[in-house]
């Protein structure tokens, strides 16, 4: 897992950026939580050929 944290700074219009915190504390995650997955889930998708460490390769799908 990842062990160090750099600050990603975005811009977002007011009325988003307050719905989307109503929304993380309805759901009691954090707007960085869930940013964080965001961010992961898009790498994971999008990441092509590129070797991913391994704590970010998406989880096997059993076949059950």
């Amino acid at each position: 897992m990842e062990n160090r944290t750099a600050r990603l700074t975005i811009l977002i219009d007011p009325e988003k950026k307050r719905i989307f915190e109503e929304v993380c504390a309805a759901n009691d995650l954090t707007p960085s939580q869930v940013v964080r997955r965001l961010v992961r889930q898009y790498i994971i998708e999008h990441a092509g050929e590129r070797e991913l460490p391994a704590w970010l390769k998406p989880a096997a799908k059993s076949g059950d």
